[in-house]
């Protein structure tokens, strides 16, 4: 192979040639305008010794010396005809003449005859970028098709040459394993701040499911909690802060915290809310967040929720009929200075409802109000434990390993009881009217519904007690109207008195003298749990209940 002939004939070279042409003409042209004054032409000159044109260089020494690895085959079964010395160092003497599938294994094991074929088609240059050759080392391997002398003047040859690329592939290796430990340790975060086991309240049954996002999403802060608040009401609430990874998992976790905390107050869920949009500000006024708190209590039927920039709740009645949650809808978390407010949605026996983040229905080509239509119709379909509605609506949203986004799902059932299984959900309740007489009603009123459900002797007397405390502090303390109610699950029974003043009693030590104060200490001693709330029409809500013994 003459490679002076073909090296003519590589790209660029016919125009730094004519480039230097171009050059001398210029010179000698400009040389040749005036005269140069005899001494001084006569004077020896400083000018360093001509330099010869890349012409004039021997292709095979350049090549050899050329760092990088430099093979050349010809023909349509690309025969060796050379490689540089540091091919051979790389992978040792080849032998010429002899097929590259044969006598270059380690490009065959690479994957570049199709290329050099392809090469060889088209007349133009192909690249495959940083393969790990046999050596251990990365190249990035580009075949360049060259011209020959051929009799037919075809191109006949690819010039294979191999950049080492070890060092960049090395780096992007580290920086792939430092991303890929962060993930780690941020899923690992996420996860351990989201519930382990979730509580299961006597009136629902509820599931959920947390999926990260895949290997080329970084974790972002979707959430979900469910808190018993007592007298048979729970707190539902999921969420999602703004960002991806260990920060926005931490700050999650903030949030998720300061729920519960504030859930403990059993404020109604606007204000709770209100409390959190202030605590988001103060931890991150960068950061911003998604949220919506829900209250189910099964005496109403109805789930109260209030909404900072959340997705709707959906809804499922017993028929099979959807029903998104309205407004109204707040800003989201972080924003300050919003006033949130409460809504509510019917919840009764039968239903099911779910809380989502927007990962399970926002896509890129598709607007966000058909992703919850789409949603909509799969949970009018989607029947069973709530375990098996979460995983239904997941896979009927395409949420996949690499999904592009974290997805939160919450599904809670209130399960529409019958026959034998009804008997243990019961409830009996009594206008309080009158003055003090009200209360040898309530504590007969309490006597005989605990013996018609059939309690324990101790349990019976312990319940009758608690009813008469919690009566006479309503007389004593409260206003009209009152009224007692009673409530029995598998569970539990649970004793709540309302009445119209919306001062929370607490519990005091009362002093030897006393002749009141200790009502709500007796409570507190004999029931498993007490609290208070204030009602949302004005008022407030006593109760307390007691662990049935299990058979």
């Amino acid at each position: 192979m003459n490679f002076t002939r073909w090296s003519s004939r590589l790209p660029g070279t016919q125009r730094r040639a004519a480039a230097r042409a171009e050059h001398t003409v210029t010179t000698t042209d400009r040389r040749s305008e005036g005269s140069v004054p005899a001494a001084r032409g006569e004077q020896p000159t400083d000018e360093p010794p001509s330099v010869p044109a890349v012409d004039e260089l021997p292709v095979r020494e350049v090549l050899d010396r050329v760092p990088a690895l430099v093979a050349l085959v010809h023909g349509p079964d690309h025969r060796l005809a050379y490689v540089n010395d540091a091919y051979t160092a790389a992978f040792g003497a080849r032998p010429c003449g002899e097929p590259a599938a044969e006598a270059l294994p380690e490009l065959r094991d690479l994957g570049l005859m199709p290329l050099l074929d392809q090469a060889l088609r088209s007349g133009k240059p192909r690249t495959l970028k940083s393969r790990k050759a046999p050596d251990g080392r990365h190249y990035t391997f580009t075949c360049t098709p060259v011209a020959e002398d051929d009799a037919d003047g075809t191109r006949s040859a690819v010039l294979v040459f191999a950049t080492d690329v070890t060092d960049h592939a090395e780096a992007a290796e580290r920086l792939r394993t430092s991303e890929r430990r962060q993930r780690e340790t941020a899923v690992t975060l996420q996860r351990s701040l989201l519930p382990q086991e979730l509580e299961q309240p006597d009136d629902l049954r509820i599931a959920a499911t947390y999926q990260p996002g895949g290997t080329e999403a970084a974790v972002g802060g979707d959430w979900y909690d469910v808190i018993t608040l007592g007298g048979g009401r729970t707190a539902l609430v999921i969420g999602d802060v703004m960002g991806r990874g260990v920060r926005a998992a931490a700050v999650m976790g903030q949030l998720r915290t300061a729920v519960r905390a504030y859930a403990r107050l059993d404020l109604p869920p606007h204000e709770v809310l209100n409390l959190l949009d202030g605590l988001a500000t103060e931890i991150d006024a960068n950061q911003i967040a998604t949220c919506v708190y829900a209250v189910h209590d099964p005496n109403e039927g109805r789930l109260v929720y209030a909404s900072a920039g959340h997705l709707p709740i959906l809804v499922r009645d017993d028929t099979g009929h959807v029903q998104r949650a309205d407004e109204p809808t707040g800003p989201p978390l972080g924003t300050g200075g919003w006033m949130h407010a409460s809504g509510s949605i019917p919840l009764g026996p039968g239903s099911t409802a779910v809380l989502y983040t927007d990962g399970l229905v926002e896509r890129r080509d598709q607007d966000l109000d058909e992703g919850i239509a789409a949603l909509e119709r799969a949970l009018a379909g989607a029947t069973g434990t709530p375990q098996v509605v979460c995983d239904r609506l997941v896979r009927s949203a395409g949420v996949t390993a690499d999904h592009d986004d974290d997805v939160a799902v919450l599904v809670l059932q209130h399960p529409a009881r019958t026959g034998a299984d009804s008997e243990l959900f019961r409830n009996a309740a009594l206008e309080l009217l009158g003055g003090v007489e009200a209360a040898p009603r309530a504590r007969a009123f309490a006597s005989g519904v605990l013996t018609s459900w059939r309690f324990p002797r101790d349990l019976h007397d312990a319940g009758v007690l608690a009813t008469s405390e919690l009566v006479a502090n309503s007389l004593q303390h409260g206003t009209p109207p009152m009224r007692l109610r009673l409530r029995r699950t598998d569970r539990r029974l649970i004793i709540e008195v309302t009445d119209g003043d919306d001062h929370l009693p607490r519990r005091r030590r009362a002093e030897p003298g006393d002749e009141s104060g200790r009502g709500i200490a007796i409570v507190a001693t004999i029931a498993s749990h007490w609290g208070s709330r204030r009602t949302p029409g004005g008022g407030k809500a006593v109760w307390c209940e007691f662990v049935l013994p299990t058979t």
